[in-house]
């Protein structure tokens, strides 16, 4: 019969540093990462609890380490140790310049507890790992600490004054927010929280922050989950649009069909059916489509075709001018 012994040794291990790295961590979130049932992470809590750690346990709530438990420091295994590289570069690119400071220094401090040799190990790879920013940058240079300042914010539940350049606006406005989270997406971060101007939520994309402070005012509403906002902004009306793309030029269009709202694709004798769900058939999609019209057919809508109609006729009248 199979011993799962030292399995389920290695998962009350990491069981315990999990419940060493947050004040209350539930039960349900425990079964989630380690793919065990409830009943299981019951049973390793009392294993715990057995060998003398002091796990306190609030039903509907979580458990905790009683205040002031500690072990000695966690050793990292050389493969953990790699993934921290690969994080470090992507910190390095992909936030702002002053939580990319506390990275490094929290970098430092664990490169601190490694072995010698995987010290060697790591310096060996260090230089041959890189990645490369692409298209414009993701924060505004001139504020370099937004990203920590929202931290703090969603973190103290704390009112945000921001300089904000709209897409629209020309001048620069205040703004005071609420912010109820970060979130990356097609190549740019963005806060998500209500606005006290609007009187309801927005987001506002970071390298668009032209100042952010935060104030001594505490939020006045209470705010849900970024998830259930997000997945709120996803309802937002779609049009469905079929194209018969060439098989030739259709490898070109992987990186950017993503954005206007791609959904499935079939082979079709000689050429690619594409569906959409497209929130802007009247100019984004309809001027991205433009691009390789001539190896592409409208199926569907009857308005798609009439936009591009339009624009092909806007752009005979300018270039005829």
């Amino acid at each position: 019969m199979f011993d799962d012994s030292p399995k389920r040794f290695d998962r009350i291990v990491a069981l315990l540093i999990q419940l060493q790295s947050k004040r209350v961590v539930k039960a349900q979130e425990l079964a989630d990462r380690f793919e065990v049932s409830l009943r299981t992470i019951y049973r390793d809590i009392r294993s715990l609890e057995a060998s003398g750690v002091p796990i306190y346990g609030e039903p509907g709530v979580g458990y905790s380490l009683v205040e002031g438990y500690r072990l000695p420091p966690v050793m990292f295994t050389r493969e953990e140790a790699g993934s921290f590289i690969a994080a470090e570069k992507l910190m390095q690119t992909f936030i702002d310049k002053e939580l990319g400071a506390h990275y490094t220094s929290a970098m430092f401090k664990i490169k601190s507890v490694l072995r010698n040799s995987d010290k060697d190990w790591l310096s060996a790879i260090e230089s041959k790992v890189i990645v490369q920013r692409t298209g414009s940058k993701l924060f505004n240079d001139a504020v370099p600490e937004a990203m920590a300042v929202l931290f703090e914010s969603i973190a103290d539940k704390t009112q945000v004054k921001l300089q904000y350049q709209s897409f629209e606006a020309e001048e620069v406005s205040e703004r005071t927010i609420e912010p109820v989270g970060i979130f990356h997406d097609n190549n740019n971060w963005y806060v998500f929280g209500f606005c006290h101007l609007r009187k309801d939520y927005r987001q506002f994309r970071a390298d668009r922050i032209q100042g952010i402070k935060i104030t001594k005012f505490p939020f006045v509403k209470e705010h849900g989950a970024l998830e259930m906002y997000l997945n709120k902004e996803k309802e937002y009306p779609t049009t469905k649009v079929v194209l018969l793309v060439d098989k030739k030029i259709s490898k070109y269009l992987e990186n950017e069909k993503k954005y206007h709202g791609f959904i499935s694709q079939k082979n079709v004798e000689d050429k690619i059916e594409m569906t959409f769900l497209s929130r802007d058939v009247e100019n984004g999609f309809s001027r991205w489509l433009l691009m390789f019209m001539d190896f592409a057919v409208i199926v569907e809508p009857q308005r798609l075709k009439e936009r591009v109609l339009e624009l092909l006729e806007t752009y005979k009248t300018g270039l005829l001018k």
